[in-house]
């Protein structure tokens, strides 16, 4: 495996991870660490496609029962596990519905200690959930009628694995990988590099019939200084970064997020929605005490913050326009389903948070006192920002930054009354995101406690509606329903960034911000 000087000459695909990788076990695929090399090692019985729509992977096509409870995956005959030394002659063998099967109880068995196992609880059945019905036919039964069940068989935790490797290796799995995917393993130096190489064997094609992945395979580095991952890029010895950190984005990025003159030519800037939405969260649990003595339980003072904050300006002045301003719902940008004319969100209308809050009681914030914001260290100067803004309308904000663990804790506790929080998707449908609003989920997911009585009937509507243009309608209503009660303040559906090497083809982006390389090539 070359780098430095030799990496012009051969095929592999390099690049960083700073924040390390914990495991190669997909059942423990909760970081985008190893979410991306789970992507590279295994497939999933169905996949997002570039817009996010669920498609075939492993299964070719599923039926749905007509009570929307049993899922019948049909599954290809041609694919076959890497070849690992747990098989007969060290050859890998063909993957079968009983290894799905295997997969699922897998995530679900206490021993294994997943931290995936939520995906499944409360929704598949606990005993009669996962069946192989023959080779080829995988049977899965819900307790009652899930629709994003689909969502969540694409994520890494549901990759499929064989029983033998992980029989063979027991704890060790997580450093002897074995799946179907387009990339097998070679070796890993902890903190030092992963090393994957193309499986010959991989059962996709592209249109013309050539066999994928076109790369040789991918090397993955350690470095944990964004400084030293930005130099390694610029020398040639990484192919792409991911996000640009902070402390150099002004010298590459224009404030409207375009590259600057010098690099034109020298790297690509790839921008693309990225299913994240940046908020500030209310507590509304009326029965709470930090609630009932707090101006931020009335409606009329919550809408006239989210008035009363510039988002275009904060994206251009925080942000170097990384992002797009939360002027619709709650769900982000990027979600199928979103809609910006169909969810009427808050632009920046000062006079009407004025108007708002005479309303309510305050004229020109007489009288209100100060209301607290907890966030992160890392946001603080956000914090700031939002601070300065809603003074200009008379709310005085005193913004205090604690260490995440502790805002993590607060919140969930509901000793937090108003805090920057932000929501990535585990799965690509709004459901995920209007689960932070459901009053019978905990918090997590729902912070801030909401609880509206029509909301959580759309919700449920939403979860057995398999018509998509109609279950999207029914979440766009209730995204309007959060958005005129304002538990939350949305700032900004975030963006994947990326740069690259002009010779990098095909790398192409996506809302989960999955690396997606069957089809990367490199056209020096």
């Amino acid at each position: 495996m070359g780098c430095g000087t030799h990496h012009q000459n051969n095929n592999i695909f390099h690049y960083n991870e700073s924040s390390g990788i914990a495991t190669l076990d997909p059942a423990f695929a909760k970081s985008q660490s190893v979410m991306w090399v789970a992507h590279q090692l295994y497939n999933t019985l169905v996949e997002t496609d570039d817009s996010l729509h669920m498609v075939p992977s492993l299964a070719k096509w599923w039926d749905i029962s007509d009570d929307n409870l049993t899922f019948t995956f049909h599954l290809r005959r041609d694919v076959q596990f890497h070849d690992n030394d747990a098989f007969a002659g060290g050859k890998g063998r063909l993957m079968k519905a009983s290894d799905v099967e295997y997969s699922f109880k897998r995530i679900l068995d206490k021993s294994t200690a997943s931290s995936g196992a939520w995906i499944f609880n409360g929704r598949v059945d606990s005993i009669h959930g996962f069946k192989a019905l023959d080779d080829s036919t995988f049977q899965l039964k819900l307790v009652k009628p899930f629709h994003p069940i689909l969502g969540i068989l694409s994520m890494q935790y549901c990759s499929i694995i064989p029983h033998e490797v992980v029989e063979k290796y027991g704890k060790d799995f997580r450093r002897h990988p074995c799946g179907t995917g387009p990339f097998r393993y070679v070796a890993w130096e902890e903190g030092q590099a992963l090393i994957l190489a193309k499986n010959e064997k991989y059962f996709e094609k592209d249109t013309s019939g050539y066999a994928l992945p076109y790369l040789d395979g991918v090397k993955v580095t350690f470095y944990d200084s964004k400084a030293t991952e930005f130099l390694e890029f610029q020398q040639g010895r990484l192919d792409f970064i991911n996000d640009i950190d902070a402390s150099f984005k002004d010298e590459i990025l224009t404030k409207s997020g375009e590259l600057r003159k010098e690099w034109e030519g020298k790297i690509i800037l790839n921008k693309h929605p990225y299913l994240n939405i940046e908020y500030l969260g209310i507590l509304s649990d009326s029965l709470n005490e930090i609630v009932k003595n707090s101006p931020l339980k009335n409606k009329k003072i919550r809408q006239a913050i989210n008035y009363g904050i510039d988002r275009k300006r904060m994206m251009l002045y925080v942000r170097n326009s990384i992002g797009t301003p939360a002027e619709s719902g709650f769900v982000p940008l990027g979600i199928p389903s979103f809609d910006s004319t169909a969810v009427i969100g808050y632009r920046y209308d000062p006079s009407k948070a004025l108007q708002l809050l005479a309303e309510a009681g305050f004229p020109n914030g007489i009288g209100l006192p100060e209301i607290k914001l907890l966030t992160i260290p890392q946001y603080a100067d956000l914090g700031s920002y939002i601070a300065n803004e809603l003074q200009q309308i008379g709310i005085r904000v005193q913004v205090e930054a604690i260490q995440k663990s502790l805002l993590l804790e607060q919140t969930a506790k509901s000793e937090a009354l108003f805090f920057r929080g932000s929501w990535i998707a585990d799965y690509p449908d709004a459901e995920n995101y209007l689960s932070v609003f459901y009053s019978k989920n905990p918090a997590p997911p729902n912070y801030t406690r909401f609880k509206n009585a029509e909301f959580d009937v759309l919700y449920e509507k939403g979860l057995s509606e398999k018509n998509d243009s109609i279950r999207a309608r029914i979440y766009q209503v209730a995204d309007q329903l959060v958005m005129n009660n304002s538990p939350v303040i949305p700032l900004w559906y975030d963006m994947v960034i990326r740069l690259l090497h002009p010779y990098v083809k095909s790398l192409i982006p996506n809302s989960l911000n999955l690396l997606e390389l069957r089809r990367t090539k490199f056209e020096r």
